[in-house]
């Protein structure tokens, strides 16, 4: 796992000294080993770095860039099947000086072209300079878990792991996005192509670009989509057929992402998800398998029980760490440094805190991500389509008209204790405007801020838009995946695991498995109100059903007590009317009538973390 930067400046002003900075500061992706190329071209600057952090061929042959024939790379990631493609690269002539993925992957392309990604598995941002034929290539993996930046502007064109990359050249323009923004306060991150900033963007999954130098022509092409799948005729098998194809290719998927030079675990947090990935993992081995969890003493937070649970049964080698608000004064203050742009979710410090406790005993921790989306494990995709039904009434008989302009529902907290009142009365709002266009409603299912509190929050005008399409329920797992999973949960695991020189993977992803779960019958994985169904037949093989039955736990942390005690100080400094002026942003009276109802004990904590996040990260990038 790496860090990777570069840049093609057709003004000429960029050079050696910007390229060495823009790649250091990603020294905590890759603390082993750095490289830099940079060339004075004809009619541009080009430049190519590297920050390494060792996980395959530990020797300095896996130093980058890398150079063969007109190609130079720099990559970010693992092609876990890497030795496959050397042994067919070898029947062409091909020799290798190397054990690493970085080597065949760089012959590949040489040999294939863009045709080589297709046969690429595993997480990768891929940069390749074509000397011979003047381009840049781009590319990132499938299911999107590296992340790849890129900036365009007045002939300045940068790529990057991480956005502040992009600071260290003085002639990137920081311009807030406020489209951005305003996705970002309603769902807690910045989705697909979006970034923070004004001509930034992140290259979406499954795409690469080719930029061609001499024509400044850039090309984005999506190579890889998984609603292809989703939109394919289900498969024609029994349910004990998908069982058995399925636990196959999660047994290769697991072996795969077990391929290191360096010690591997497991985050265990006793679900179904890591509990599959751990029970089929320690019985194809006859060492134990190192796992890792994050507990809170608050008791409604605390999945460790379950996981120490699951540990035992399964007898692998644990580590448990309870987070504290101490440990969470710790890392709150890095937030905005580890996640360089706006980023609201909470879980983030467990993520952080698991990360750093693994990194004690393991260079390589294995997630269980994916499998939600991909097993259908969240209850609110069917509450959906309960609550769209219903509401579909208002569709032929909605007479309220605008009434969130009218009624503000800050007055009524004083004569209805009601927990969330404004964002319940918001939200019903909503769902009566969009009851006639599922896939907006569906949209507001999801939400923190709604339209109209955006509105009032940004002084904005909000034109509601939706990429999901259809009133299906396989659409709703593909648009959860293309949306949530990417930018939410593989961003947050992803700089939670670098931030601590840590290699995070997703077995859940393997795009194989992917492919074929997406064209299973809906009905193997919700079977009536039973979410995961086929993979909970898989997990129930390995360990007793009895062990596993438990209400379903999100990741998250207790912001509601925590922000009454300790954390306090972190809404006094950074939501006061001085604070929240300096951005000229926002309107305080708004933000202030979100304190008083939290203070009061019946306002939602989390709208007031994201502007928290916001703020933070605005005094550390934009002071």
């Amino acid at each position: 796992m790496c860090g990777i930067a570069g840049f093609v400046d057709f003004n000429k002003k960029s050079d050696y000294k910007i390229l060495k900075n823009m790649t250091d500061v990603l020294h905590h992706r890759g603390p082993d080993d750095s490289g830099y190329s940079f060339y004075s071209a004809q009619n541009a600057n080009i430049g190519l770095g590297h920050r390494r952090l060792s996980i395959l061929d530990l020797s300095s042959h896996g130093h980058q860039p890398m150079k063969f024939d007109n190609l130079e790379i720099v990559y970010n990631g693992e092609v876990y099947n890497f030795k496959e493609i050397r042994n067919e690269l070898e029947k062409y002539g091909y020799k290798f000086e190397s054990n690493s993925d970085t080597e065949a992957i760089l012959k590949a392309y040489h040999k294939w072209g863009i045709d080589a990604v297709h046969k690429f598995n595993g997480m990768f941002a891929i940069a390749i300079y074509d000397k011979k034929e003047n381009k840049l290539i781009l590319i990132r993996d499938r299911t999107g878990v590296k992340p790849l930046y890129y900036y365009y502007k007045d002939g300045l064109f940068m790529f990057a792991s991480e956005l502040k990359s992009f600071h260290q050249n003085y002639f990137f323009e920081r311009k807030v996005n406020k489209n951005s923004l305003i996705e970002f306060f309603r769902f807690g991150y910045i989705p697909k192509d979006m970034s923070i900033f004004k001509y930034t963007y992140k290259l979406e999954a499954g795409s690469y670009i080719e930029f061609d130098l001499k024509n400044k022509h850039l090309n984005i092409i999506k190579y890889w989509n998984i609603n292809d799948f989703y939109n394919k005729n289900k498969l024609d098998i029994s349910e004990d057929e998908a069982i058995k194809k399925t636990e196959e290719l999660l047994i290769n998927s697991f072996k795969y992402r077990m391929i290191s030079d360096v010690p591997v675990g497991i985050f265990l947090s006793g679900g179904y998800d890591s509990t599959a990935v751990t029970a089929i993992l320690q019985k194809n081995t006859s060492q134990k398998i190192k796992t890792f969890t994050i507990g809170f003493k608050e008791r409604k937070y605390n999945e460790a029980v379950y996981a120490k649970r699951v540990a035992k049964v399964l007898g692998t080698d644990h580590y448990e760490h309870y987070l504290s608000q101490k440990d969470a004064l710790k890392i709150l203050p890095r937030l905005p440094e580890i996640y360089d742009e706006p980023f609201g979710d909470s879980s983030a410090i467990p993520t952080i805190m698991v990360s750093k406790f693994a990194k004690q005993y393991v260079t390589v921790s294995l997630s269980a991500d994916g499998g939600d989306e991909l097993f259908s494990g969240y209850v609110n995709y069917k509450k959906t389509f309960d609550l769209y039904k219903k509401f579909r009434f208002f569709a032929k008989n909605n007479k309220i008209g605008n009434i969130e302009k009218v009624i503000n529902p800050f007055n009524f907290y004083k004569f209805l204790k009601i927990y969330n009142l404004d964002g319940k009365f918001y939200k019903f709002c909503e769902m009566i405007k969009y009851s006639r266009d599922f896939s907006k409603f569906y949209d507001t299912n999801n939400k923190y801020f709604f339209d109209y509190e955006i509105e009032k929050l940004l002084n904005v005008q909000v034109n509601s838009k939706s990429k999901f399409m259809g009133y299906d329920f396989n659409r709703m797992l593909a648009y959860s995946f293309n949306t949530y999973l990417i930018d939410d949960i593989l961003t947050k695991i992803d700089r939670a695991t670098m931030s601590v020189g840590l290699e995070g993977r997703e077995p859940m992803l393997d795009f194989k498995l992917v492919e074929f779960v997406a064209q299973l019958p809906i009905e193997y994985k919700q079977k009536g109100n039973e979410t995961k169904y086929l993979l909970k037949q898989i997990v129930h093989k390995y360990i007793p059903k009895e062990i596993m039955q438990r209400p379903k736990m999100g990741f998250s942390i207790p912001i509601f007590e925590w922000f009454r005690d300790e954390l306090k100080v972190y809404f006094e400094e950074y939501l006061n009317e001085k604070a929240l002026k300096e951005s000229e942003i926002f309107n305080y009276k708004y933000i202030r009538q979100l304190k008083d109802s939290y203070c009061n004990g019946y306002g939602n904590p989390h709208k007031l973390w994201l502007i928290l996040m916001f703020q933070m990260w605005y005094k550390r990038w934009m002071g």
